[in-house]
C-alpha cells in the first residue's frame, strides 16, 4: 500500500482549477476529491528512486471554498486520522474580491532545542504561528497567497539533527562535511522543513508561491566569476548544484506553473515518460547551470487584476565582469515583456526578487563601488580587494549589478507611466533578515503608479546584533553623505532612480500581507511573538495604505 511521505502542498490556484503536491512511499496513482464533486488524479513519476505526483483539480467554481482529500491507488491518506487540525480546502479565486498576498523569506527550519514546547532558540517560526492563527478560526481571515522569496532549506547551514543524520551515512570529515551533499540529502532537507506539522497543514490549505535564493544551494551563489570558478574547482561542487536544482524543480519549481505552461514544459514531459525520471531532471539541471538563461525558472502568475512576476536573481546571472547581469538577456526581455503586457489589464504589478532592489544608502553606494572596482575601474590591486569584500560582506544584490539596477528602475517606471498604469508597483524581497519599506522617485519624470520596495525577512533565523546596527546606520544621514563618497571614488554613475525609507527597519521573525482589491493597496506587517513556551501570536507592527 502507498504511504504519503510529503505533502500534501496546495500549489497553483485560479478561479477553477488548482494543482496539489505530493510525495509517495511507492509508484500510484494520486487522487483529490473535493466535498463539492471536484477531482483530479495523476500517475507519479519517478526521481532518484522518490515518486511524486503534482495532481491538476479542475471543475471548481470561482469564489468558494472545498475541504478536499487526498488518496493513493484508491485508499485516502489526507486528512490523517485524528488530525488536530480543520479539513484542508480549496479557495478559488473569485472575480472582484479582494486578493491577500503575504510574503517573507529565509525559513531555517531546524526544531527547538530541548524539546517540545522548550523556547526556539531563533524565535518562534512566523509560518507556524500564522498556521496556529487560522486553525483557531478556520472561516476568518487567511491569504490567498503565500509567497515564500528563497532561503526554503538551507543546504550550508543544517540542524543538528541533521548532521547526525549526515554522519551515519557518510564522513563528515571529508567536504562538504555537515552541509548537504546529493539528492538523496536535499529531500532529507525538505522533509526536515515541511513535515512540521503546523507548516505540514498551512501549505495543504494556502497556495503558495516559491522561488529560490543563495541558501537552497549555497551561501553566495553566483555571486562572481571568480567565486564560481573556486566552486567548480572543489571536488563535490558540481553534484551539489545538480542536486539542488533538481531537488528544487521537484519540491518548488513545478508547483509555481499552470496547468497550461506544465502542458507545455517539455522538461516536465520528459520527466514524466521515462520509467526513472533521473537522468532527464539531471540534463535539465545541468543546463540550467552551464548556460544561465537556458531555463527559466522566473514565472508569472495572475491573481485578477494583480500580476505577479517572480524573478530569478540567483541562477539567470551573467557573471563575467565586462557583460555582468542580474539577469541574462533572454530573461531581461522575458520580464519585460511581462510587465508590460496589456498594462490596463492590472491594477497592482508585484515583482518577486530575492534579493532588495533598493537598499539603505550606505549599501547601495557601498555595492556599486565595489562592482566598479572589481571590474578594474582603480587597477588590478583594487580589483583583488574588492573581490575579496565582495564575498566576505556579501555584495550581491541589484545594486552590485549597476546596469541591471538601473534597467530595472527604467522597466518600473515605463510600467507605472501612462494611462493605463497600474495603482501600484510593488518590489516584494527578502534576504537581509529584517524588513522595511522604501518609496522610489524619479527626478523629472512622475510614474502614475506608486512605487515601493517591501522587504520582509526572515520566517524563521536569527541576524546578530552587530547587523542590526550596520542596517539601522546604513539609513541615516552621515551614513549616505559615507556612501557618496564611496561612490566618488569608485566613479559611479549616480542611480536613475531615488528612494527614502518609509518604515523600518524591523527585527525578528514576520510576516507581510497585502490586501489588493480594486484600485485599493494595503499593507500589514506581523511579528511572530511567544510570551511564553507553547503560545506563539502574531503581533501586528504596521498597517498602512500603499495606494492609492
Amino acid at each position: 500500500m502507498a504511504e504519503l511521505r510529503l505533502g500534501p502542498l496546495l500549489r497553483y490556484i485560479d478561479g477553477s482549477s488548482a494543482t496539489v503536491w505530493v510525495e509517495a512511499s511507492r509508484p500510484c496513482t494520486a487522487e483529490v476529491r473535493c466535498a463539492d464533486g471536484a477531482r483530479g488524479a495523476a500517475r507519479t513519476f519517478q526521481v532518484a528512486g522518490h515518486h511524486y505526483a503534482l495532481v491538476p483539480v479542475t471543475g471548481l467554481s470561482p469564489g468558494t471554498a472545498t475541504a478536499y482529500e487526498v488518496l493513493l491507488d484508491g485508499a485516502r491518506v489526507w486528512p490523517r486520522p485524528g488530525a488536530p487540525f480543520p479539513p484542508s480546502v480549496i479557495r478559488t479565486l473569485a472575480g472582484d474580491g479582494p486578493v491577500r498576498v503575504a510574503f517573507g523569506s529565509c525559513r531555517w527550519a531546524a526544531p527547538p532545542s530541548g524539546g517540545r514546547g522548550a523556547r526556539d532558540p531563533v524565535g518562534p517560526d512566523a509560518l507556524d504561528t500564522l498556521a496556529a492563527r487560522i486553525a483557531a478560526d478556520p472561516g476568518g481571515e487567511r491569504p490567498d497567497i503565500l509567497l515564500l522569496l528563497g532561503d526554503q532549506v538551507y543546504a550550508d547551514e543544517t540542524s543538528e539533527a541533521t548532521r547526525r543524520w549526515l554522519a551515519a551515512r557518510r564522513d563528515l570529515r571529508e567536504a562538504p562535511g555537515a552541509q548537504v551533499a546529493d539528492y538523496e540529502e536535499y529531500t532529507h532537507l525538505y522533509h526536515e522543513s515541511w513535515l512540521d506539522p503546523q507548516v505540514r497543514w498551512l501549505l495543504s490549505t494556502v497556495p503558495s508561491c516559491m522561488i529560490f535564493d543563495d541558501h537552497d544551494i549555497v551561501d553566495d551563489w553566483n555571486t562572481s566569476a571568480a567565486w564560481l570558478a573556486d566552486m567548480r574547482a572543489t571536488p563535490w561542487w558540481r553534484e551539489r548544484v545538480l542536486s539542488g536544482l533538481m531537488a528544487y524543480w521537484v519540491h518548488q519549481h513545478l508547483g509555481n506553473l499552470s496547468p497550461a505552461d506544465l502542458a507545455a514544459d517539455p522538461g516536465y514531459a520528459a520527466v514524466r515518460a521515462a520509467p526513472d525520471g533521473t537522468e532527464a531532471l539531471r540534463a535539465l539541471a545541468a543546463r540550467a547551470d552551464d548556460a544561465p538563461g537556458c531555463v527559466r525558472w522566473s514565472y508569472r502568475r495572475d491573481f485578477g487584476r494583480v500580476r505577479l512576476l517572480m524573478v530569478d536573481s540567483r541562477a539567470a546571472r551573467v557573471l563575467d565582469e565586462e557583460r555582468r547581469a542580474m539577469l541574462h538577456p533572454r530573461e531581461a526581455a522575458w520580464l519585460r515583456a511581462q510587465a508590460l503586457d496589456r498594462p490596463d489589464a492590472c491594477d497592482h504589478l508585484l515583482v518577486g526578487t530575492s534579493l532588495p532592489w533598493l537598499l539603505p544608502h550606505l549599501v547601495h553606494d557601498v555595492e556599486a563601488w565595489d562592482a566598479m572596482l572589481c571590474r578594474g575601474g582603480r587597477g588590478a590591486r583594487w580589483a583583488r580587494i574588492a573581490e575579496r569584500l565582495r564575498r566576505q560582506a556579501d555584495l550581491e544584490h541589484w545594486a552590485a549589478f549597476p546596469e541591471s539596477f538601473a534597467a530595472l528602475a527604467e522597466l518600473i517606471a515605463t510600467a507605472g507611466s501612462g494611462p493605463g498604469a497600474p495603482a501600484s508597483v510593488l518590489v516584494l524581497s527578502g534576504d537581509v533578515h529584517h524588513a522595511y519599506a522604501a518609496e522610489a522617485h524619479w527626478p523629472g519624470r512622475a510614474p502614475r503608479a506608486r512605487v515601493v520596495q517591501l522587504t520582509c525577512s526572515p520566517v524563521h533565523n536569527s541576524v546578530p546584533l552587530s547587523i542590526r546596527l550596520g542596517f539601522r546606520f546604513g539609513w541615516s544621514a552621515p551614513a549616505r553623505a559615507l556612501g557618496r563618497w564611496f561612490a566618488r571614488h569608485g566613479r559611479c554613475a549616480p542611480p536613475p532612480v531615488t528612494w527614502r525609507r518609509t518604515g523600518g527597519p524591523w527585527f525578528g521573525n514576520q510576516l507581510m500581507t497585502l490586501t489588493l482589491h480594486g484600485r485599493t493597496a494595503r499593507l500589514r506587517l506581523e511579528r511572530a511573538r511567544a510570551p511564553r513556551p507553547g503560545r506563539q501570536r502574531l503581533e501586528t507592527v504596521l498597517e498602512r495604505e500603499l495606494a492609492p
